[in-house]
């Protein structure tokens, strides 16, 4: 999925379909299920893998990619079978597997690739492709990146849903349709139909014979007939999966696992972290202005206490802004954000914040209230009360607001926000570009944080690494800057739960959406 939508995850479409659509009887075939997509992946408007603003998990069966990405991180070829990178960094050279068709039948080659990468130009999503100065075709099935920079980062770019390579054919046929009303890959399965908001139809490619190295069946997949429903609603839909409605859900809130140990007919499946819950700090709104309110207010948050209380332990307290399995996370103990009121109560002291009467703080007659604001989902709404109890603790008066999912983001962008609690699901060191580069101020910058310093530490992480190894070393010196410098507060690194009915499924241990979904089968 793309990362400008993907960072706030949440759905974008309000429910349209009513609890009742699917009785509890439903007769699916035996090789037919119904699945319901994330809530962080619902929304999206198009199958574009080049121009779309975000996907869903169905691209990544509907196209296969060059490499793939496991949970550990770890590349593996997919399309490409196997590359090289020079010893400069300068040029990237790829094997490409000779038995791939896409499936309106146009064939799989090194001009598939060239035709291509230059596509992404003007796009949203060119950034992913940036560092590529051209593309060389060296045989049928040999293709070769020439890069103007060095830039590590490309695997991890080319590992993305986005980079799921659509059939060139296909592709111009469509023109600005392409992605609504068909999408051809060469994935394990082909598009049906497409309702935006309400659900993708896939059906089997029954030619597929060229698996990823991350499933177990590397032909056409169990399931014939995949729907893909969109239900934002997380009550309704784990309501969908007990009554039947649905087979399995991607994505279940952790309020809900306690109701999993009495239900029979369901089992669920643990997947790797994807991401953290923080608290974005608008650096450029009094009294954030001042470092020492800053620090006060990250240090009155105590990530134990919300991991307890909201999400029962599941997923691990939030220190830093990365996610923790990451290299770039692994900064100077020292500078990891903590749960210390009385540090903050005394740097609230000293910045010239008195208690008053009623306990909440005042300086020049003015008291120190603040807007704090968060998503509408039920663990987002618990969050924003503890953090609002632990503020108050220390003399701040937090007023809540909350916004529903089709209205969240465009709120979080004016310009009058003090505190955003929101998460954000990327596996990658340069969501800190996103998040706290001073070219992204009123945009994806909720921070609104613009240093000189913490400027020339990103470009030189972003720009000037030429090699993975200085890559993380880099990131890691840019990531401390921000931490120290107290430009939001992390609260919280979650862990997705995948639900499912053991009747109709059998489903593989471990379990890592889309790929796994080619190894689902109907149960005995």
């Amino acid at each position: 999925m793309n990362r400008r939508w993907f960072l706030f995850s949440a759905s974008a479409i309000s429910l349209g379909i009513a609890v009742g659509l699917f009785s509890p009887a439903h007769a699916l075939a035996e090789t037919e299920a119904v699945i319901v997509i994330g809530r962080q992946e619902s929304g999206a408007a198009s199958y574009d893998p080049i121009r779309a603003v975000t996907l869903n998990m169905a691209a990544g069966l509907i196209y296969d990619r060059l490499v793939e990405q496991a949970a550990d991180q770890s590349y593996h070829p997919h399309l490409a079978s196997s590359w090289e990178v020079s010893p400069d960094g300068m040029s990237w050279t790829f094997e490409l597997r000779k038995d791939v068709t896409f499936t309106d039948g146009e064939p799989f080659n090194a001009q598939t690739i060239a035709w291509w990468i230059p596509k992404f130009k003007g796009t949203e999503n060119e950034y992913m492709v940036d560092a590529i100065e051209s593309v060389e075709v060296v045989a049928d099935h040999t293709v070769r990146f020439i890069l103007k920079r060095p830039e590590p980062n490309l695997i991890f770019n080319l590992a993305m849903t986005n980079m799921g390579v659509p059939s060139p054919k296909a592709y111009e046929a469509g023109g600005q349709d392409y992605g609504v009303t068909e999408a051809v890959g060469t994935g394990p399965y082909k598009l049906e139909s497409f309702v935006v908001g309400q659900e993708t139809v896939l059906v089997a490619n029954e030619d597929y014979s060229w698996g990823s190295a991350l499933t177990e069946n590397r032909s056409a997949p169990y399931i014939k007939r995949l729907t893909a429903r969109e239900i934002p609603d997380a009550s309704t839909a784990f309501l969908e999966l007990k009554t039947g409605g649905v087979d399995m859900l991607l994505d279940v809130p952790t309020d809900f696992l306690p109701q999993l140990k009495d239900e029979a007919d369901i089992d669920l499946r643990e997947l790797p972290g994807y991401g953290v819950t923080l608290v974005t700090i608008n650096t450029q709104a009094a009294p954030f202005t001042d470092i020492r309110v800053r620090q006060a207010t990250a240090l009155a948050i105590d990530q134990a206490s919300i991991l307890k209380s909201v999400y029962g332990g599941v997923g691990k307290e939030a220190h830093q802004f990365l996610v923790a399995a990451l290299g770039e996370a692994n900064v100077d103990p020292a500078l990891q954000i903590r749960h210390d009121p009385a540090k903050a109560a005394s740097l609230l002291d000293e910045a010239g914040w008195a208690r008053g009467a009623d306990g909440v703080r005042v300086k020049d007659g003015k008291p120190l209230k603040v807007k704090l604001w968060a998503r509408a989902d039920t663990e987002y709404k618990r969050t924003a009360e503890i953090i609002q109890a632990q503020l108050k603790a220390v003399g701040v008066k937090a007023e809540i607001t909350v916004f529903d999912a089709g209205t969240y983001r465009s709120q979080f962008l004016k310009p009058e926000r003090e505190l955003v609690l929101a998460p954000y699901s990327w596996t990658n060191a340069d969501i800190l570009d996103w998040f706290f580069s001073a070219k992204r101020l009123d945009s994806w910058n909720l921070s609104m944080w613009n240093d000189p310093k913490s400027e020339e530490l990103r470009e030189l992480a972003m720009y000037g690494s030429k090699s993975w190894d200085e890559r993380v070393v880099n990131f890691r010196n840019f990531h401390g800057q921000l931490l120290a410098n107290f430009v939001g507060v992390p609260v919280h690194e979650p862990a997705q739960t995948m639900v499912f009915n053991k009747t109709r499924l059998s489903v593989p241990q471990p379990f890592r959406a889309p790929y796994s979904l080619v190894d689902v089968k109907p149960a005995d």
